[in-house]
């Protein structure tokens, strides 16, 4: 009589589509796969600036610098998706896809996750949380404070 041996379950493999970083937006995913927030922000004139890119919006004699911000924020606007947005998010819903406004300053375009889409408001605290979607790939979603 041979014993019966659990096998590990396999990982569900990611079929949603995934961001391709580029020379701009590197070391952005780079800390989101380490739990950490990092943003640019403008040496002359010390603001914020979020989508990651290579030159800087307050001027050609200005240089930006990755700078570790706090994952706080609050809900600027939403909209929760009742139906899915491709068909990668078939069984996903209802989810919210919000811009946050993060206590630094920029906004930036995420979901908010770990609270029933019907408590979420305009003005809501919500805090960065990180979802290890492949061994390469971490998502920066927002979940309440």
């Amino acid at each position: 009589m041979t014993e019966a041996t659990t096998q590990p379950a396999e990982a569900t493999p990611y079929l949603k589509p995934l961001p391709e970083p580029t020379t701009a937006s590197k070391p952005y995913w780079d800390a989101a796969r380490e739990h950490r927030l990092l943003i640019q922000r403008s040496k002359k004139t010390g603001e914020y600036v979020f989508y990651p890119r290579i030159v800087s919006p307050f001027g050609i004699d200005d240089e930006l610098e990755w700078v570790e911000v706090s994952g706080r924020g609050t809900v600027y606007t939403y909209t929760v998706a009742h139906r899915p947005t491709g068909p990668q998010w078939a069984n996903d819903g209802p989810y919210v896809i919000a811009i946050i406004a993060l206590e630094e300053g920029p906004r930036m375009t995420a979901n908010v996750v770990e609270c029933d889409p019907k408590d979420v408001h305009i003005g809501m605290p919500v805090v960065a949380t990180y979802d290890d979607v492949t061994p390469e790939v971490t998502l920066v979603q927002f979940r309440p404070a």
